[in-house]
């Protein structure tokens, strides 16, 4: 997994003179059985690690902790405050500006930090966030899911496709029978485990590592117009 953590050097860095990075943003909450706690920060640093590959971008190492307050009932999960991930956000921002780096893309994997889209917002246009609802949307469309991203909520058919595809050794026996679709109209009062047992949202059972596949190129495709939009293309 030290693939998933940038290696370049000073000089590297030097010589490729970016003036946009990425940030990950990932969590450390329950997945369901079948997939690790990890998931949203693997996932966050794999698409990060992509874009890197594919564009001139300084690739920075993940948050692995962020907001994840509705998984508390399930064993393993951490979480921070917003307020913290505000600031650790905000001072990773700062500490690029003054090296020369002005602009900053938050590569979020995690549905639950929303604190991320004010961080962007008061930022005034020298930050983006990226997926956004209509990248996740265009990435769905291609790769041909079968669940809405409405149902397919937490450890369903995206995103235990996405690790089939680029760490399939993640992926443990049992995500065939896991499915559970439900609403989930108060969430953010009650917490996920007053809708789901399990900690699954979705249908990881329609799942596969093609799938995960065209969802990352599909999203990797679809950064070029965040670098367009902060003036980067």
């Amino acid at each position: 997994m030290t693939d998933l953590f940038p290696l370049a050097t000073t000089a590297d860095e030097q010589q490729r003179g970016a003036g946009v990075a990425v940030l990950p943003v990932g969590s450390f909450e329950q997945h369901g059985a079948h997939l690790p706690l990890a998931t949203d920060t693997v996932i966050a640093a794999t698409l990060a690690k992509a874009v890197a590959e594919a564009y001139p971008v300084l690739h920075l190492p993940p948050i692995t902790i962020s907001c994840s307050h509705e998984h508390a009932a399930w064993a393993g999960t951490v979480s921070i405050s917003a307020r913290t991930l505000h600031a650790v956000v905000t001072d990773v921002a700062a500490s690029l500006k003054a090296s020369g780096v002005g602009r900053l893309v938050l590569v979020n994997g995690h549905g639950g930090n929303y604190v991320l889209s004010n961080v962007v917002q008061e930022a005034a246009g020298a930050m983006a966030l990226f997926p956004g609802v209509a990248d996740w949307q265009a990435a769905h469309a291609a790769a041909g899911l079968r669940t809405s991203l409405d149902d397919d909520m937490h450890a369903g058919e995206l995103e235990t496709s996405i690790l089939l595809h680029a760490h399939p050794d993640l992926v443990r026996p049992g995500h065939e029978t896991a499915d559970h679709v439900t609403d989930r109209d108060h969430l953010l009062t009650l917490g996920l485990r007053a809708y789901t047992e399990s900690g699954v949202v979705g249908r990881p059972s329609l799942a596969s590592a093609a799938k995960g596949h065209v969802v990352l190129d599909t999203l990797v495709q679809r950064f070029a117009g965040v670098l367009e939009v902060l003036g980067s293309s």
